[in-house]
């Protein structure tokens, strides 16, 4: 009886426990077989929500578990971990030093997974996975529209935003907790990579009545006149407005703080005071609304937003797509911003258009 060939020695193809053609041999790859046996991907993704949440509560509710199925998850791996993963700080549970360990192997964990589930979605002409995005509080009010358009482009791909203070998003940075994040401007003490996706500027707003509204080239010196709003300390609006006005060695008239872009618009249009916020806050209601821009000799200072991520991170095939969509995506960025403000055609011009900026 004429002896059966296997197919993949057919094919040419040799096994990793196969000797190749120099007879050398290829060891089983390391396995770490007590893992596998005893602890389970769910309960890899249940610890890895709850210290990126930081809530056993919150956990639950993003995972649609409830809290005892959770808590009887931690416990099992913990069981297998044979260490403490969580200590209680005040109301608030930590990782320990174990937990921390265990949280970086499931991030890299589940960033190879979502790798492999794009990579076979590709081989099936289809685009799937998820993208996490951080965003400062001011990008708000244009990250949602790019990340809908990217959402036509690659209905499969499932997108979460999280929105805070810069400080908040620096430390999510540093914990590797999001694919990529939009910035007014990257940390200096990092090393990160930085690309510009949209312009930025600046502006200073008024009420619709002001006596100001309409004149021209206002000089600094009479804007120190009037009562100022300020964003709260650390915000990246009044680093920079801060620096406009010491380079002339005025001081604004601050009347008060506040740390939301709405409240300031509010304090506006209630007559508080002047402020200098991102033209983006003013996506909705335009600039015919209650708050007038008014033209101030050095406005609007120009910046720009950008997509930043730690230098050296291994990004995924789905935050390398929406890194090319967003990059492409700049120029009619820019031009729906000149179309809400025609005075920024003076400015915003094709050449002026910013180079990849890397930190």
């Amino acid at each position: 009886m004429a002896r059966r060939q296997d197919k993949s020695r057919k094919s040419g193809y040799k096994g990793r426990n196969e000797a190749g053609s120099d007879g050398a041999y290829t060891p089983p790859a390391a396995i770490p077989d007590y893992l596998i046996r005893h602890a389970t991907l769910r309960q890899l993704q249940v610890f890895e929500t709850i210290v990126r949440l930081g809530s056993f509560t919150r956990a639950a509710e993003e995972l649609f578990l409830t809290q005892p199925t959770v808590s009887m998850q931690i416990k099992k791996l913990t069981e297998v971990i044979d260490m403490p993963l969580f200590e209680h700080v005040g109301r608030n549970v930590e990782p320990t030093e174990a937990g921390m360990v265990l949280y970086k192997a499931c991030r890299e964990i589940f960033q190879s997974l979502s790798n492999l589930e794009m990579r076979i979605s590709d081989l099936k002409g289809m685009k799937r996975g998820r993208l996490r995005l951080g965003a400062i509080t001011t990008a708000k009010y244009f990250a949602p529209e790019i990340l809908g358009e990217f959402s036509v482009h690659f209905p499969g791909i499932d997108v979460a935003l999280k929105v805070t203070n810069r400080d908040s998003i620096i430390d999510r940075m540093r914990n590797n907790e999001d694919d990529l994040y939009i910035m007014g401007q990257a940390p200096a003490d990092e090393e990160v990579v930085s690309l510009p996706i949209a312009p930025n500027p600046l502006v200073v707003m008024a009420p619709h009545d002001h006596p100001l509204v309409g004149e021209k080239n206002i000089p600094l010196e009479r804007i120190v006149e009037e009562p100022f709003i300020l964003r709260e300390p650390g915000s990246g609006i009044r680093d920079a407005t801060q620096r406009l006005f010491e380079a002339r060695k005025l001081q604004p008239k601050v009347r008060m703080e506040l740390g939301s872009n709405e409240a300031i618009k509010h304090a506006i249009v209630g007559g508080l005071g002047l402020s200098v916020l991102s033209l983006h806050t003013l996506t909705l209601e335009g600039t015919k609304g209650p708050v007038a821009i008014l033209d101030v000799e050095g406005f609007p200072i120009m910046r720009q937003w950008y997509l930043v991520y730690p230098k050296g991170k291994e990004l995924s095939l789905v935050t390398k797509a929406f890194l090319d969509f967003a990059v492409e995506l700049e120029p009619r960025m820019r031009q729906r911003m000149k179309t809400m403000w025609p005075e920024l055609e003076k400015i915003l011009t094709p050449e002026s258009a910013p180079a990849k900026d890397s930190t």
